[in-house]
């Protein structure tokens, strides 16, 4: 999920902002008091069957909702039925180990909301070798540090007592959500610690954090990652094939994140479990990450139009054909421009500063295309706004960028754009 504010800036080079959109969403199990950090914290351990192998299952909770409605009920019991194969998407293939590296995958969204889960294995504690188990929150934002550190809490008062995570993440959320760039600060009783004091701050723009656009960067052409970011553009079925799962997890969020100022708002998921493979078959846009080993049984599905791309080798497996014509070839070369100056052998760059480097050339290519709705956006007398389509997409001189726009508009994620542009109005000077 992609944070973003609420003013829209007009003007050629200014880049417009995104939207709050789906990321303040709030599902029907939820209490209505108000936005919470988190719905749900939820422990996965893998438990042993009948053939030998081992099934995720839930084995903590918080907070255990009670007097839901019966459709609520319904609601939050399918949630919490998935979590479990999305902690553990290697289905069966886990053993006991001695050690296991803490790692933060992104998860997603499997309906189209920014309701995923964001799970980190732990390795419980004890002598010899035991199967790891996982931590994952489950929550409406997309504030990844957040999480990770709210996480470090957890685990430290997981080494004491189970018992002791309760009233942490009851203090947490009671506590006021904060604005962007805002921080609510926890008081946490430890024992034989003492009360501490936990600042938690959302950060002000979330859309690059836990994003490595270094990791698409060594896998494919920026001439291919063009080629993705066309398809992505105009919400096409988007397969990715990987044998790890951080290389799935970060090569996708990467993607998703060239789409800022928009967001994908349709079905997401980095590292799809084996028995959820058939999400392939979908008419409907998605983006997924499926593990390598998969490889022939998705290719035998009988699916639509896809673009499928393979990260081992770097390259395009399944394309529609017609990815090199999508993007305006003008702007296709200034955002090629852009992204040589990484592969550039006098130039070493940090982490940072590639994710800065590219994001400013995705969000030139928008402020070059749509940079200039605001001023198509006609006010009533009663504040809301009206999006004059046709006179937006002509205000273009250039014809390629015009037929590229004509589609473009018709995209979901342009849509919920212009649907709070319409709500925002800036007052302007001398009004």
């Amino acid at each position: 999920a992609t944070e973003g504010k609420n003013e829209v800036p007009a003007g050629e080079n200014t880049p417009p902002r995104a939207p709050q959109g789906k990321a303040g969403e709030r599902s029907s199990v939820l209490s209505s008091g108000g936005q919470f950090f988190f719905e749900y914290l939820v422990v996965v351990s893998l438990k042993k069957v009948s053939d030998g192998g081992y099934e995720p299952k839930i084995t903590y909770q918080f907070p255990k909702r009670e007097n839901l409605l019966r459709g609520q009920k319904e609601e939050e019991e399918r949630l919490l039925k998935a979590i479990p194969l999305f902690c553990f998407p290697d289905g069966n293939n886990w053993a006991p180990v001695t050690e296991f590296p803490r790692c933060c995958p992104t998860v997603g969204s499997w309906d189209g909301k920014c309701s995923g889960p964001f799970p980190v294995p732990f390795q419980p504690s004890g002598r010899g070798v035991r199967l790891p188990e996982v931590f994952c929150i489950i929550s409406c934002l997309g504030c990844f540090g957040l999480f990770s550190k709210i996480l470090d809490e957890v685990e430290k008062r997981r080494q004491i007592s189970m018992a002791v995570i309760y009233p942490f993440m009851q203090g947490l959320r009671e506590s006021p959500f904060p604005a962007p760039g805002k921080s609510v600060t926890i008081k946490s009783f430890i024992p034989e610690s003492g009360t501490e004091l936990i600042e938690l701050t959302r950060p002000v723009d979330a859309h690059l954090e836990h994003v490595e656009f270094q990791a698409l960067l060594q896998r494919l052409s920026p001439q291919l990652i063009l080629h993705i970011f066309a398809s992505a553009v105009l919400e096409r079925r988007l397969i990715f094939l990987a044998e790890e799962l951080s290389v799935l997890s970060q090569c996708i969020h990467a993607v998703a994140a060239l789409l800022y100022p928009f967001s994908w708002a349709h079905t997401y998921i980095p590292v799809v479990p084996e028995c959820l493979l058939d999400t392939v078959c979908c008419p409907t846009p998605f983006m997924v990450g499926v593990q390598m080993r998969h490889r022939e049984q998705v290719l035998e599905q009988p699916m639509e139009e896809a673009l499928m791309v393979d990260l081992c080798q770097g390259k395009i497996i399944r394309a529609v054909g017609d990815e090199e014509q999508i993007l305006p070839l003008k702007l296709q070369n200034e955002v090629l421009t852009s992204l040589s100056r990484h592969n550039s052998n006098n130039n070493v760059h940090s982490s940072e500063q590639v994710n800065a480097l590219v994001s400013e050339a995705f969000v030139h290519f928008f402020v070059r295309l749509v940079g200039h709705y605001r001023s198509h956006i006609k006010w009533g007398k009663g504040g809301h706004g009206t999006f004059q389509e046709q006179p937006f997409c002509k205000a273009l001189s250039s014809k390629s960028c015009r037929r590229f726009l004509k589609k473009f508009v018709k995209t979901n994620m342009f849509s919920l754009f212009i649907e709070e542009a319409e709500k925002s109005r800036i007052p302007q000077e001398g009004e």
